[in-house]
């Protein structure tokens, strides 16, 4: 993206379908989450190529995934990009937000003088975004209609031949590959929480309790968004418990056959079975805004019908903990 190019009463700004070694690297940099709400591109209108006033108008947000992925897949097509200003947030996540909306559409259109730069009034928008635009709305306002094309833009070349998106195109997929590329930023958003509990709980309560904090952090990052389609049961809660209650089980199984009084057993397995399971759980609810398995309404009900349960369960997790370290101090048991 370079200069900025006059057409009637409007600012376009060129750019171009290339990827560059910089753009790759902002990729990385987001994956991992580091400095999160910087990648974005500036709102506004694109030209790629050398597009006239007949050519086609694609709308994306300014997150430079969302940007990047769209021009990189219009190479060779000559036309306009309307960027929203979504504050570096992509088009599925800022549909349900209400940034990739409307209102922000109209206002876009007005800012950018799009009116004046294309002869036409039709705009083609990614089909995650559905949920956020009306295009009722949007015709009545200015007589802009809306055209939705496939949910991946890797689909755009074969769906400009036609214009129609084959029952695939309209498929919304959450596969390994897409869950694993999740992974990294959740691993950076909790990672420093994680470090710190695991320190305290080594020193307060040794190895085996900080091993348990790793393996939780690990389940809740990592492992939960690779088995997501094989863990039973439709709620990501339920979920989360079942594969921490799995994951605990060896824990339970070293208290009960190590040394140690009946009383003691018990409180030590009560504080694995009860304090992990619902803290993966808990962390496995920052995956339901980015798969196709959940509606909002639906995680909403989700949040609370199980979040009393997690924190209760929670709470006498650590009460056990309390009990048994307060008894093994005083020697009471």
């Amino acid at each position: 993206m370079a200069e900025n190019i006059s057409v009637t009463e409007s600012q376009v700004t060129t750019a171009t379908s290339t990827i560059t070694f910089k753009n790759r690297l902002d990729h990385f940099l987001a994956r991992w989450g580091y400095r999160r709400a910087y990648h974005r591109v500036e709102p506004g209108l694109y030209a790629l190529g050398k597009p006239t006033p007949d050519s086609p108008v694609f709308v994306t947000a300014n997150y430079t995934l969302s940007f990047d992925a769209l021009r990189s897949n219009l190479k060779g097509v000559d036309c306009y990009i309307l960027v929203l200003d979504t504050m570096g947030i992509n088009v599925w996540c800022a549909a349900g937000k209400g940034t990739f909306g409307t209102e922000e559409l109209m206002n876009r259109i007005k800012a950018t003088g799009l009116e004046n730069v294309v002869s036409h009034r039709k705009m083609t928008l990614p089909q995650l975004g559905a949920a956020g635009v009306s295009a009722f709305s949007l015709k009545e306002w200015c007589g802009w209609q809306v055209e939705y094309g496939p949910v991946r833009a890797e689909d755009l070349p074969e769906y400009l031949k036609t214009h129609k998106a084959t029952p695939e195109m309209r498929r919304v997929r959450f596969g390994l590959w897409d869950r694993i590329v999740l992974i990294p930023v959740e691993l950076v958003a909790s990672f420093f929480i994680y470090a710190v509990v695991a320190v305290l709980l080594y020193l307060l309560m040794g190895p085996m309790a900080a091993l348990a904090a790793t393996v939780a952090f690990l389940a809740g990052t990592a492992l939960f968004p690779a088995l997501l389609p094989w863990l039973p049961t439709k709620d990501f809660s339920t979920k989360g418990f079942i594969l921490g209650f799995i994951l605990m089980l060896p824990f339970a199984a070293y208290v009960y056959l190590g040394e140690g009084t009946p009383v003691v057993k018990g409180l030590a397995i009560l504080s694995y079975m009860l304090t992990w399971p619902p803290v993966i759980a808990f962390m496995t609810l920052n995956f339901t805004g980015s798969t196709t398995f959940t509606s909002r309404t639906g995680v909403r009900k989700e949040i609370f019908r199980y979040i009393p349960f997690m924190a209760g369960m929670f709470v006498l997790g650590v009460l056990a903990n309390v009990i048994l370290e307060a008894a093994r101090l005083m020697k009471v048991i």
